[in-house]
């Protein structure tokens, strides 16, 4: 059985992450890519389902684990009554092959050790063929082989390759489980301590060039950052929005969706985390993938894509795992990447915008896509679709959708009259006005005094706490004072925001969720705007403290349990803190978040 969520830690290598347990369990690692496959599956599933254990044989009496400086290298200390050991995980950075690295050192005593590997391919359904080589095991199935290097000897066991050895004080034992496809040949062993230095050198030089922020919160920022680091894939400048598929948003329910792809919707944010850090590098490369991703015909625009930019994603359910703590079915692909989502249009010029702003270089042929994006809001910000949280109800007129349709207009607009773009500029500022003036008049419930999900609807939906983070109404107008207090008053769970009433049926789903982790950090920005400084700090202080004791976060919570939900770890999550962080300190200092 796997793990409560914050039970575990992430290590990877810009390309994949493994995710290890507490008790020294690797539950989760997909190989070669973030997308691809796992290898491991117990966190959806069982041991049956594919796990590498390393950890003290028999009693532990003490334990805690940290990442080394600002890495992902993670090292777990075990007290024991026979004595002390360390294991140090991590994933070398990539050239060629993927390695999980796995080092024992004795610190004190004499400790035996166990280790156990299950190799289940396929999302745990392949059991592949283990023999012994003059290194340690291969395992093989299909496309897909593994090959661990170790001086242990490991036995066969039940499907299981399986050994027992002791490591006494000032004693090293090393692991390294590499992968590759099975018509190739294996790679060469490496040199583990070597290239323990080098990951160590990589995110040592990779975290210097980081922009602190003012504040007491610099070191859960830095480590939110090494967290978006980690989940980018590197050979394209894709950021995944987490390492994971089908951790529920609802324990034991189905709101389990598939995570490990790239969200248009995540740019704009994303983009203000990485160049208020000073990881320029990155948001240009976050950029360069965003417009070929999204190059093709406006229609097609979609809400995701894969990591290398892939358009199908198709949904389908792995029937052999059982789901995180009986949460069904386990989903792979995200149906939603065929949803229509006005709010993305939006969301890609507000990017574009940004990028502008922060002198990042467009390709050539980024002001014909965006004209050719601006064509296709300008015949269809009319329509319904499906709304910003991919809902599998109805389509309706999502009032946030309408706001993001006025901010493609407004930044179509901003792209002619600062930056001298060709278009045609008093079609877009008449579209503009349109939006608003319907907005304000079919999105505003004068009964809630707030901003409602939909137009005609009565319930609230977090996401409206964008209208004043994007600009369409000041933060001191009367009508977003009320709905931020409104959001306070219906979708406030112990203190943290849920998305939507989602007793209200409109995303055609039973039961329901944790709070919204993102949007709880956007209550922090609105609070702060609309000059409550200290409840936003207060707030924020409460939503760093959800963090496991590594730094990491979810995308939700849930407050009738007391635990992290959702996959994991999350990148919006990630952004949010990041982002809110920097806006408390200017909003302290200059009384204002920059748009």
């Amino acid at each position: 059985m796997s793990q409560r969520i914050e039970d575990y830690a992430i290590v990877g290598d810009t390309h994949t992450a493994a995710l290890v347990g507490r008790d020294g369990s690797v539950d989760w690692l997909c190989l070669p890519r973030f997308d691809s496959p796992s290898c491991f599956a117990r966190l959806l599933g069982t041991e049956d389902h594919g796990r590498w254990l390393l950890a003290p044989a028999g009693e532990v009496t003490a334990s805690s684990w940290r990442y080394r400086g600002a890495s992902t290298v993670l090292e777990t200390e075990w007290t024991t009554p026979q004595g002390k050991v360390r294991v140090t995980d991590f994933m070398p950075p990539r050239h060629v092959h993927p390695r999980l690295v796995r080092l024992v050192e004795g610190l004190e005593g004499d400790v035996e050790m166990t280790t156990e590997l299950v190799v289940r391919f396929s999302y745990g359904d392949a059991v592949p063929w283990v023999s012994q080589t003059g290194r340690g095991l291969s395992a093989v199935a299909g496309p897909d082989a593994l090959c661990l290097d170790t001086v242990v000897s490991l036995r066969g066991q039940d499907h299981r390759s399986v050994a027992s050895f002791r490591v006494a004080a000032g004693e090293e034992v090393s692991f390294c489980l590499g992968w590759h496809a099975s018509h190739e040949r294996a790679p060469s062993p490496v040199d583990t301590a070597a290239a323990l230095d080098a990951t160590v050198s990589y995110w040592e030089e990779w975290s210097g060039k980081i922009r602190p922020v003012s504040g007491e919160w610099q070191d859960q920022v830095l480590r939110s950052l090494i967290t978006l680091k980690t989940l980018t894939y590197a050979p394209t400048g894709g950021i995944v929005a987490a390492a994971t598929t089908s951790l529920p948003e609802d324990l034991g329910g189905v709101r389990n969706w598939d995570y490990r792809y790239c969200w248009v919707r995540d740019a704009t944010l994303t983009l203000d985390a990485l160049v208020g850090a000073g990881c320029r590098e990155e948001a240009e490369e976050w950029m360069a993938w965003l417009a070929r991703a999204a190059a093709g015909a406006p229609e097609d625009l979609q809400i995701m894509y894969g990591p290398a930019g892939e358009r199908r994603l198709t949904e389908f359910e792995v029937d052999c795992l059982p789901g995180y703590e009986g949460s069904r079915p386990v989903r792979v692909g995200n149906a939603a990447s065929e949803q229509f989502q006005l709010d993305v249009y939006g969301e890609l010029m507000d990017a574009t915008d940004r990028a502008r702003r922060h002198g990042i270089a467009e390709p050539p042929v980024a002001w014909d896509l965006q004209r050719a994006l601006m064509d296709f809001v300008t015949g269809h910000w009319r329509d319904p679709d499906d709304g910003i949280w991919e809902v599998r109800g109805p389509r309706r007129h999502f009032t946030h959708s309408k706001v993001m349709a006025w901010v493609a207009f407004d930044r179509a607009v901003r792209a002619v009259e600062r930056y001298g773009k060709q278009g045609p500029v008093e079609d877009w500022r008449k579209a503009r006005d349109e939006v608003h003036a319907e907005v304000l008049e079919n999105g505003w419930h004068e009964g809630k005094r707030a901003f409602t999900q939909y137009y005609g609807g009565e319930t609230l939906d977090a996401s409206i706490l964008m209208l004043p983070i994007v600009g369409f109404l000041p933060p001191d107008d009367p009508r977003v004072v009320s709905t931020v207090e409104a959001v306070e008053r219906e979708l406030l769970v112990d203190g943290f925001v849920r998305r939507y009433q989602s007793d209200a049926g409109v995303d055609g789903l039973p039961g329901s969720e944790g709070a919204f982790l993102p949007c709880s950090f956007w209550l922090a920005d609105c609070l702060a705007l609309i000059g409550r400084l200290d409840d936003a700090r207060e707030l924020f202080g409460h939503l760093v403290g959800l963090a496991n004791d590594l730094g990491l976060l979810s995308e939700e919570y849930d407050p009738r349990v007391g635990r992290l939900v959702g996959n994991f770890p999350q990148a919006f999550t990630h952004v949010g803190l990041v982002n809110t962080a920097r806006n408390l300190a200017e909003v302290a200092s200059q009384g204002e978040v920059k748009r």
